[in-house]
């Protein structure tokens, strides 16, 4: 069975977030590249292991989206 996944959401910041994991997969010193590899020793395709890597750095700028609001009240 093969589970597609949504492409509902603000496209514009879906496809700044792809460049990011892209980009950090590029630099062999970065934290988003050891992630990746990291995912792909542990089985998963690369496909998957950029979608791992996408959703890291989503919850990264939401909890930063979290902390600037919390700071704003």
């Amino acid at each position: 069975m093969v589970h597609r996944l949504s492409r509902r959401g603000n496209r514009q910041l879906n496809h700044a977030i792809h460049i990011a994991a892209v980009t950090q997969i590029r630099f062999s010193h970065s934290e988003g590249r050891a992630f990746f590899e990291r995912k792909v020793a542990e089985g998963k395709t690369k496909k998957e292991a950029l979608r791992a890597l996408k959703r890291r750095i989503s919850d990264a700028v939401y909890h930063q989206l979290l902390l600037d609001a919390d700071r704003g009240r």
